[in-house]
C-alpha cells in the first residue's frame, strides 16, 4: 500500500518518518526498494542522530546504494513537494559484466565471412569461446548470508522466553540460528534481535517471515518480524 510522507525538510515530518521507522526496517516490504530510494533523495543529507530509526534507516540505504544498489520495486510512497528522479543508477554485477562481454564476442563474429572457409586459427578460437561459455555457465557454488531479524511482540505481557523458543523451533535445511539479545523499544514493550547464517539456494528469508515466523502458532507471540542487515559470507 502506498504510504505518503509531508514536508521531510521539517523537524515534523521528519519526527512522523522516525514514528514510522520505529517498527520497520525499510519503507516497504522486508527489502530495500526504489520506496527507499525515494524517501533517502528526498532528505537533504544525514538527519540528526536525535532522529534515531531515521538516522539507522538512511546509513543503511545510504551504504547499500555505495555497494551494490538497490532494484525492488516497492510498493509505491509518495513524499509531497519533491519530485523523484526517474532512474536510479545501480552498479553492474559480475553476471551483467558477462553479458556485456557476450554481446561484444557476438558483435565480433559479425565480421566474420560466414561464406569463407574456416582457418585452423578461427575453428580453435571458435572452440575456446565455446568452453569458456560451458564453464560460465556451470553452476556456482551456492554461497551464505548473515541476516540480524527483528522480532518485535504483540505487547510488554508477550513472553518473551517462550518468544525466542518459539523462533528457534523454526528448523529447515540450510539455516542455522545464532546469538540474540532484548531490546528495549518503548512503554515496557522489548523486541527480540537474533542472527541467522542461511545458505542462499536452500532459504529464501521472505518465505521463512512469511511462510513460518508470523503464522500460527508463532504468531501467538510474534507481531512482526523485519530484516535489520543482509550481509553475504
Amino acid at each position: 500500500m502506498a504510504v505518503t510522507f509531508n514536508d521531510l525538510g521539517s523537524a515534523a515530518g521528519l519526527k512522523k518518518l522516525d514514528e514510522y521507522l520505529l517498527t520497520r526496517s525499510y519503507i516497504s516490504g522486508y527489502q530495500a526498494s526504489k520506496d527507499d530510494i525515494t524517501v533517502y533523495t528526498a532528505l537533504s543529507g544525514a538527519p540528526s542522530s536525535s532522529y534515531l530509526n531515521v538516522s539507522r534507516w538512511y546509513k543503511h540505504i545510504d551504504a547499500l546504494l555505495r555497494i551494490s544498489g538497490v532494484s525492488e520495486e516497492g510498493c509505491g510512497v509518495t513524499v509531497e513537494g519533491f519530485a523523484p528522479a526517474e532512474a536510479v543508477a545501480t552498479p553492474p554485477t559480475a553476471d551483467s559484466k558477462a553479458m556485456q562481454a557476450a554481446a561484444a564476442e557476438d558483435d565480433d563474429d559479425d565480421d566474420v565471412d560466414l561464406f569463407g572457409e574456416e582457418t585452423e586459427e578461427e575453428k580453435k578460437a571458435a572452440e575456446e569461446r565455446a568452453a569458456a561459455v560451458k564453464a560460465s555457465s556451470k553452476k556456482k557454488e551456492s554461497g551464505k548470508s548473515s541476516v540480524l531479524l527483528d522480532i518485535k511482540p504483540w505487547d510488554d505481557e508477550t513472553d518473551m522466553k517462550k518468544l525466542e523458543e518459539a523462533v528457534r523451533s523454526v528448523q529447515m535445511e540450510g539455516l542455522l540460528w545464532g546469538a540474540s539479545k532484548l531490546v528495549p523499544v518503548g512503554y515496557g514493550i522489548k523486541k527480540l534481535q537474533i542472527m541467522m547464517t542461511i545458505v542462499d539456494d536452500l532459504v529464501s528469508v521472505d518465505t521463512l517471515i512469511e511462510e513460518h515466523l508470523t503464522v500460527e502458532p508463532i504468531n501467538e507471540y510474534v507481531q512482526s518480524c523485519d530484516i535489520v542487515a543482509f550481509n553475504k559470507i
